[in-house]
């Protein structure tokens, strides 16, 4: 029997690609699956397969339309229930709604733990999933979660620039860990930037550079690019405080709106970001880079089917 004879891999419409990469990795083919909206607007899931006691990875990252995805990704969990899978894991490369991970208005909603409750109920066994916004939100499930980063495939990029001129920069203070994880792959000193958010507008003021960043390479290092604001917000910033380059490295290349078109044409030097949601050609530009994570995720899904360590993945 094939070691990965009762594995099986099954996607819905967000990132066919990455879960076909990740298969390769595996060296299975991708289950059979289909998912589609009937013309009432409602979604229908349904596995093409035999998934008996099977251990069931359904990879979705919740990407745009973020609705859409979340609620096929949930009728798939539960026809894997339904259909007797053995253990369900949830592969959500890109967790949505991670922003909204805290009450700091009046009256809203905690929407990342809402999301947890979704997938628990639905009949999630377990979630894999990349860079969280904020790592708390693992304490939202009450079932395992493992998280992985993409630190180790980012810095591996950005060896060629390591040495005295390179600097890691944090979009903000709040993010400081995320850039000290990076610089001390790269063995570089870090900088925060200081920022200020406009409401719930998607705009950033950045405030301040806590750092030496002066004649440096400036390497800006967050978790997602959504409006770019925030980047664009850094770049301007460490341009007036005097560095020499600025690059970006990003787990997430959400790039809403006119994103991808700000960042092209700005005075980024390069921008480098993962798979973890599609990034569509048109969004691409001659200074971007897409690094795939399908070996992180493939080699994940190995060990968690073969009951090895995750964590040892990251041990240095």
């Amino acid at each position: 029997m094939s070691l990965f004879e009762d594995l099986k891999v099954l996607s819905g419409n967000a990132h066919q690609g990455l879960a076909k990469d990740i298969c390769s990795y595996l060296g299975i083919t991708l289950g059979r699956s289909e998912a589609f909206k009937f013309s009432n607007d409602n979604t229908f899931a349904r596995i093409l397969e035999n998934i008996r006691e099977k251990d069931v990875f359904l990879v979705q990252p919740l990407s745009t339309p973020v609705n859409d995805h979340l609620m096929e990704l949930l009728i798939m969990i539960d026809a894997a229930k339904r259909a007797s899978a053995g253990r369900i894991t949830a592969v959500i490369p890109h967790y949505a709604y991670g922003r909204t991970d805290k009450k700091d208005q009046p009256r809203v909603a905690i929407t990342a733990r809402l999301v947890a409750d979704f997938l628990t109920v639905a009949g999630a066994n377990r979630v894999l999933t990349v860079d969280l916004h904020a790592g708390q939100i693992q304490g939202f499930f009450n079932i395992p979660v493992d998280e992985l980063t993409a630190a180790p495939i980012l810095s591996s990029y950005f060896q060629r620039l390591a040495g005295p001129d390179l600097v890691v920069v944090a979009t903000d203070v709040g993010d400081a860990k995320r850039a000290r994880d990076m610089a001390r792959l790269l063995n570089v000193p870090i900088a925060i930037i200081e920022k200020q958010r406009l409401g719930n507008q998607d705009k950033v003021q950045a405030v301040n550079v806590i750092g030496n960043v002066t004649g440096k390479k400036a390497l800006i290092v967050d978790d997602e690019i959504g409006t770019g604001g925030t980047v664009l917000a850094a770049v301007s910033a460490l341009g007036m405080h005097g560095a020499s380059e600025v690059y970006c490295a990003a787990t997430h290349a959400l790039l809403n709106g006119e994103a991808a078109a700000k960042l092209r044409d700005s005075a980024l030097k390069e921008l480098v970001v993962t798979d973890t949601v599609p990034v569509p050609q048109d969004k691409r530009f001659d200074r971007m880079k897409v690094l795939s994570v399908a070996s992180l995720l493939g080699e994940a899904i190995h060990r968690i089917h073969s009951g090895l360590s995750v964590g040892a993945m990251f041990d240095t």
